[in-house]
C-alpha cells in the first residue's frame, strides 16, 4: 500500500446514465503532511472535470487538521459511452491569511472506475503537484517532467490536447517580467507523421494591442514533448503590469520558408482564459517568487 504523504479525499462518486450527470461528494481530507500545517491551516479543495476544463468547483474553506466538507458538486453532460475519456481532477489547497493559496498535492481520477450506476464510495490518495507549486530551486528538471501524469489530463485516451508549461516572475523593484519557456507536450505536426520541430514566440503587447517587444526559444528538433528551458526578460512598469499582454505561439517550422502554428495562449489584460488569468495574478501577487503552470494550447 502506497504511503499518502500528500492527503488523502473521502470522495463519493454518483452517477446517472440516464440523465448524464455525476454527482461528486467531497467528505473529508485525512492524512495532511504535519509540513503542510503551520499555525492552524485551512483548507479547501478544487475540482474540474477533464480534459475540457469547462466545469468546475470548489468546496468551502474549513479549519483543523482533518478538515470536513460534505458537499456534494454537479458535473453535466458526461456521456455513458464516452465515459473513459473523462476525469476528475481534485486539487488540495492550503489556505493562508490574504488570500494565499498553495498546494499541497493533486490527484486524477479516471471515471472508467466508475460504476455506471449508482454510488462508489473511495480513498483519493493526493500526489505531488509539481506542474503548480512555483519551479523552486530545488525542483529538478526531472520532476518537472515526472508531473506529467499529474499535471493535467495528459494521458486522455485519442491523443492530448497540446500543452505548455510556463514559469512567470515579475520583480516589482526593478521592473522585470521573466517567462521561462520550460516544456511542451503532445505537439503534433499536423501535415505530416513525424515529431514536429517546434519553437516558441513571445510576443508582448500593450493595452492598445501594439507590439513592445518579441521574441523566440531556439528550434527543438522531432519531439512532441519538448523541453526549452529558456527564459525571457520583458521590462515592465509596475503600473503597466495590469495593461500588458504576453501572447505565446508554438510553431512547428517545416521548412526553410513554412511553418504552421500548432496553438496559442495569452496571459495579462487579454488573457485566453481563466487559468491563464489566473496565471497572471497569482505572479503578480507571489512578490517576486516565479509560478509555473500547466496551459492548454488553443487552436490557431
Amino acid at each position: 500500500e502506497p504511503v499518502a504523504k500528500y492527503g488523502t479525499l473521502d470522495v463519493t462518486f454518483d452517477y446517472d446514465s440516464q440523465e448524464q450527470k455525476l454527482l461528486v461528494t467531497v467528505t473529508a481530507v485525512t492524512d495532511i503532511p504535519t509540513y503542510s500545517r503551520p499555525g492552524g491551516s485551512s483548507w479547501q479543495v478544487h475540482l474540474v472535470l477533464l480534459p475540457i476544463k469547462k466545469q468546475r468547483a470548489k468546496t468551502s474553506i474549513q479549519r483543523g487538521p482533518c478538515p470536513v466538507f460534505t458537499e456534494t458538486f454537479k458535473f453535466n453532460h458526461v456521456e455513458s459511452e464516452m465515459i473513459g475519456n473523462y476525469a476528475v481532477r481534485f486539487r488540495l489547497y492550503s489556505v493562508r491569511r490574504m488570500k494565499k493559496e498553495r498546494i499541497v498535492g493533486e490527484k486524477i481520477f479516471y471515471l472508467t472506475k466508475l460504476n455506471l450506476q449508482g454510488k462508489m464510495s473511495v480513498p483519493v490518495m493526493l500526489e505531488p503537484s509539481y506542474s503548480v507549486s512555483g519551479c523552486d530551486s530545488q525542483m529538478s528538471m526531472s520532476e518537472v517532467s515526472c508531473s506529467e501524469s499529474t499535471s493535467s489530463c495528459h494521458s486522455l485516451v485519442h491523443g492530448s490536447a497540446p500543452e505548455i508549461l510556463i514559469g512567470l516572475l515579475y520583480n516589482a523593484t526593478t521592473g522585470r517580467l521573466s517567462a521561462e519557456v520550460i516544456k511542451g507536450s503532445h505537439f503534433k505536426n499536423l501535415a505530416a507523421n513525424r515529431p514536429p520541430n517546434t519553437y516558441v514566440k513571445l510576443t508582448l503587447l500593450n493595452s492598445m494591442g501594439q507590439e513592445m517587444s518579441k521574441c523566440k526559444t531556439s528550434i527543438r528538433r522531432g519531439q512532441p514533448n519538448p523541453v526549452y528551458k529558456e527564459t525571457f526578460v520583458f521590462q515592465v512598469a509596475l503600473f503597466q503590469l495590469s495593461d500588458v499582454t504576453l501572447i505565446l505561439s508554438v510553431y512547428n517550422k517545416r521548412s526553410m520558408k513554412r511553418k504552421e502554428m500548432i496553438g496559442w495562449i495569452s496571459l495579462g489584460l487579454n488573457s485566453s482564459g481563466e487559468d491563464e488569468l489566473n496565471h497572471w495574478t497569482e505572479m503578480k501577487e507571489s512578490k517576486g517568487q516565479q509560478v509555473c503552470r500547466w496551459h492548454t494550447l488553443l487552436e490557431s
